[in-house]
């Protein structure tokens, strides 16, 4: 039985300390896992390899047609620039 002279504020205190230092270990463990502090040695049974097969998505490329003055605007501009 708990002591007559604790409070209810200062009990639920010392639950809330618990459950946040709990908490605090999980988020330190969990970014330890994640590598965030250090390599992780890998699985066994996986290689590093394995990430060269991941699929890549191609970053959009946008494209706008040039009208020939544009372009040849352009063309002087490249020159110009060689010439340098």
């Amino acid at each position: 039985m708990p002591d007559e002279h604790v409070s209810v504020l200062q009990s639920m205190g010392v639950v809330i300390l618990a459950l946040a230092a709990a908490v605090w270990i999980f988020g330190l463990i969990s970014l330890a896992r994640r590598g965030h502090f250090g390599p992780v040695p890998w699985p066994a049974g996986r290689s590093p390899r394995a990430l060269l097969y991941q699929r890549r998505s191609a970053p959009y490329v946008e494209h706008t047609e040039l009208s020939p003055a544009e372009q040849a605007a352009f063309a002087g501009l490249v020159r110009q620039l060689k010439g340098r």
